[in-house]
C-alpha cells in the first residue's frame, strides 16, 4: 500500500524517476534536547562506574584490613624437615586461638624447610624464649601448627627469631602399627602352635592334674613324681607328727614344773616371802642393835664426863653388856634361821663378835 503522492500520475516526473529531485542531507546540528539526554546519560554512567571502583576499593581494603594487612607484625622463622600440610595463609594458634599466620614458605640450604610466620605485635605476648612449635596432622583434617609456651615469665621472643618445629604425623604411625601389629599376631601365632612352649606347659599341667586325680600317691605322688617318693614323704609327715606331739607332752611337764617351782618360789608360802619375812625382822634387829649403839655412845661420853662416879657407870655398863648380848644372841638366831630357807646363803654361820 502506497501514500498517495502529490503528483499526479499522469505527470512527467512521476513517470521518470530519474527525474525526480534528490533527498535532502540531514543536518549536522542536533537539537539542543537531545544533547541534555546524551550528556545525562554518560554523567550516569561515569557515576556508576566511579561508585563500583569506590565499593571495590572498599571491599578490597576491607578484606586486607580483615586479613590483618594494616597491623604491624614481627616475623618468625620456624625449621622442619617436612613442609607436608603447610600452605601460605595457614594460621599459628595458640591454645586454640590464631596469633600469627604463614606469609611464606621456602627450601633453606641445608635442605630443611622454612616457614616464614608474621605474628601481630599485640600477639607477641604469648610468645616466649622457652616456647615450642609443633605441627599436627591428624588422619582426617589439614595440618595444624600450634605453639606452647608454659612459662609466662621467661623473656619475650626476640623478633626474627629461628625455632625448630616438633612433627606429630598420625598417619606416618600407621605404617609402623601394622607392623607391630603384623609382629604381635606372628608372636601369637607361635605362642599357641602344637609344638610351643606353651603347649608344653599345658601338657606338663594335664600331667600334673592326672597325677593329682589318681589313686596312687595323690597330692605327693604328683608333687615328687613317683609312688616311692610319695611313701617317704608320707612317712616323714608322720615322723614329724609324732615328734610334735612328743614336743607338746614335754613342754606341757616343763610347764607345770615351772609352775610348781612359781608356787614355792614366789607364792604366798615360798621362799621368796619368808625371804622377806626374815630380811623385815633383820631391819628390826638392826635397828634395836642402832639404839643401843646409840645408849653405849651416851654410855661412853658420860664415863668420860663423871670419871668419879665408876661404880655407878660400871652398873651402865653391865646393864648395856647384857642388852648388846641379848640383841647378839636376836641376831644369831635370825641368821641362823635365813641361812635354813635361804638356799643360797653362805656355809659359815659363826657369827663373830666384836
Amino acid at each position: 500500500m502506497t501514500e498517495p503522492s502529490d503528483t499526479p500520475p499522469s505527470s512527467p516526473q512521476a513517470a521518470n524517476p530519474s527525474a525526480l529531485p534528490e533527498p535532502a542531507a540531514p543536518s549536522a546540528a542536533v537539537p539542543p534536547a537531545s544533547q541534555r539526554a546524551q550528556r545525562r546519560l554518560e554523567l550516569r554512567a561515569a557515576m556508576l562506574l566511579g561508585f563500583m571502583m569506590l565499593l571495590v576499593t572498599g571491599a578490597v581494603l576491607y578484606l586486607m584490613w580483615v586479613r590483618g594487612a594494616f597491623i604491624p607484625t614481627q616475623p618468625l622463622y620456624l625449621i622442619t624437615d617436612d613442609s607436608d600440610g603447610v600452605v601460605v595463609g595457614m594460621d599459628m594458634t595458640f591454645s586454640g586461638f590464631p596469633i600469627g599466620r604463614v606469609s611464606r614458605i621456602e627450601l633453606a640450604d641445608e635442605g630443611s624447610v622454612r616457614i616464614h610466620v608474621d605474628v601481630p605485635i599485640t600477639e607477641s605476648y604469648w610468645l616466649r624464649s622457652s616456647s615450642v612449635f609443633t605441627l599436627e596432622k591428624g588422619i582426617v583434617g589439614a595440618a595444624r601448627l600450634r605453639a606452647f609456651t608454659g612459662i609466662l615469665d621467661d623473656p619475650p621472643l626476640l623478633p626474627g627469631s629461628e625455632r625448630p618445629v616438633l612433627r606429630g604425623d598420625v598417619s606416618a604411625e600407621i605404617p609402623r602399627m601394622v607392623g607391630d601389629a603384623r609382629d604381635l599376631l606372628q608372636n601369637l601365632n607361635e605362642l599357641t602352635s602344637v609344638d610351643s612352649s606353651l603347649s608344653a606347659s599345658l601338657g606338663e599341667v594335664r600331667t600334673f592334674t592326672q597325677r593329682l586325680n589318681s589313686a596312687k600317691g595323690g597330692l605327693m605322688a604328683a608333687v615328687t613324681g613317683n609312688e616311692a617318693d610319695a611313701r617317704r614323704v608320707s612317712e616323714l609327715l608322720d615322723r614329724t607328727n609324732q615328734l610334735v606331739k612328743n614336743l607338746d607332752s614335754v613342754a606341757a611337764r616343763v610347764d607345770g614344773v615351772v609352775k610348781k617351782a612359781d608356787q614355792q618360789v614366789l607364792g604366798e608360802t615360798g621362799l621368796i616371802t619368808d625371804a622377806q619375812t626374815a630380811v623385815r625382822q633383820l631391819n628390826a634387829l638392826l635397828q634395836d642393835t642402832r639404839q643401843t649403839v646409840v645408849k653405849v655412845d651416851a654410855v661412853l661420853k658420860e664415863v668420860q664426863g663423871v670419871a668419879s662416879n665408876a661404880n655407878q657407870a660400871t652398873t651402865h655398863l653391865g646393864d648395856l653388856r647384857a642388852d648388846v648380848e641379848s640383841s647378839l644372841r636376836k641376831i644369831d638366831a635370825l641368821i641362823t634361821e635365813i641361812n635354813r630357807k635361804w638356799p643360797f646363803a653362805p656355809q659359815d654361820k659363826e657369827v663373830k663378835l666384836p
